[in-house]
């Protein structure tokens, strides 16, 4: 981590060449060991908020027996305050097809889709027209990978891969079970690599910069930069890319107003840092990692109504197929209100913390299992707020 750890990072967002997939093409002339070779060596992990290293899932994907494989950009954001893949597309969709393109190659895929969120519907015409022109390069560079947009319905758990595969092949958004991995039974139950917009464009930065460059940003476990979406009490909200493995306590003199009491890191189903952690946290995978949304609360905000809308905004959400969290996320609600009023002892709260531990082990998907994150760390470090 360098001393500037808040400098302003131009990777993602500043142009990497005059001639338009200039990058591409000279990828696409080297092998596929190469390409991977790069991506291990860059320590690149996944944007989305997972962090599974990139090149991994490539090569599982590329191993993986079968004569038809998938490329999938997950750019369903539905994720509470997060809104900086929206910027991605509007701004650079060239680097997001240019990734999906490259990785295309390393699998051997032939078809490649981009699953956009419902409410981006308005960015359609102008994707279109930069597939088109995408189209137009990969045809003279005989490079074979056609890539289609899929439009999401709304659905919070299609962000979730298994749930977003099934809404593809037109089902109900519900999580499968796993194993199997989407690396070996994906789309159409075929090996897929299904990636986070951010990470594609990452990718394209490797592919421009090398491995050594790009390693100069971050830290040893959390390697390069990152876009934040930065909301909430704060006088500078918007889009910020900076490099990972940043304290937070600098992160909240920048950003911050003056009062910030506390930071949820992650959307709700992150995690709620009070003023207290500032200094000894660190936003990235060695740390508390972040699909990049940073939500700041000053002393004017009520823990309590914001843990509220956190539960209101799960038990909507949850696809109800699973017990734990179709029943855990509305019992959780219920609880704290019944607490708040009186109808409970403040004891209650460790048995609603027992059954948030409980909803992570047993639930079915990352969205019952994520709930305990912003429930257990916001009841232990705002109880009175819980309570009073």
């Amino acid at each position: 981590m360098s001393e500037q750890t808040l400098k302003r990072v131009d990777l993602i967002f500043g142009e990497y060449s005059n001639i338009k997939y200039k990058v591409l093409a000279d990828t696409l002339k080297r092998s596929n060991d190469e390409i991977l070779k790069d991506l291990l060596d860059s320590g690149l992990r996944g944007r989305g908020g997972a962090g599974f290293p990139t090149a991994m899932k490539w090569k599982f994907t590329a191993e993986s027996p079968c004569d038809e494989r998938f490329v999938i950009c997950n750019a369903d954001e539905g994720e509470p305050g997060t809104f900086k893949d929206r910027e991605i597309l509007l701004r650079v969709p060239r680097k997001v097809f240019s990734g999906m393109a490259i990785c295309g190659k390393v699998i051997g895929a032939k078809r490649g889709f981009m699953y956009l969120r419902g409410e981006y519907r308005f960015m359609i015409p102008d994707l279109m027209k930069e597939l088109e022109i995408y189209h137009e390069h990969a045809q003279k560079l005989g490079h074979d990978f056609k890539i289609e947009i899929r439009l999401g319905s709304g659905a919070y758990i299609c962000g979730e891969e298994s749930a977003l595969f099934e809404s593809m092949e037109g089902g109900r958004g519900e999580p499968r079970n796993k194993p199997p991995y989407p690396t070996t039974s994906g789309f159409m139950k075929k090996p897929t690599v299904i990636n986070n917009v951010e990470t594609f464009v990452n990718v394209m930065m490797i592919m421009r910069l090398g491995p050594e460059q790009y390693k100069k940003l971050g830290t040893t476990d959390s390697r390069g930069s990152k876009v934040f979406s930065v909301s909430g009490d704060t006088p500078i909200p918007g889009i910020y890319e900076l490099e990972l493995g940043m304290p937070l306590d600098r992160f909240v003199d920048e950003f911050g107003d003056g009062d910030t009491k506390a930071v949820q890191v992650g959307g709700a189903s992150g995690f709620c840092v009070p003023r207290k952690k500032f200094k000894e946290t660190v936003i990235g995978f060695e740390g508390v990692p972040t699909g990049g949304s940073m939500m700041i609360f000053n002393s004017s905000r009520s823990m309590y109504n914001v843990l509220h809308n956190y539960l209101e905004f799960f038990e909507e959400e949850s696809c109800g197929q699973c017990t734990p969290c179709r029943v855990g996320c509305q019992q959780l609600r219920k609880g704290i209100v019944a607490v708040k009023k009186g109808e409970k002892k403040a004891n209650y709260l460790d048995q609603l913390m027992k059954l948030s531990e409980s909803m992570k082990i047993t639930a079915k998907c990352g969205l019952g299992q994520s709930v305990a994150n912003s429930f257990s760390s916001i009841v232990n470090n705002f109880k009175e707020e819980m309570i009073y």
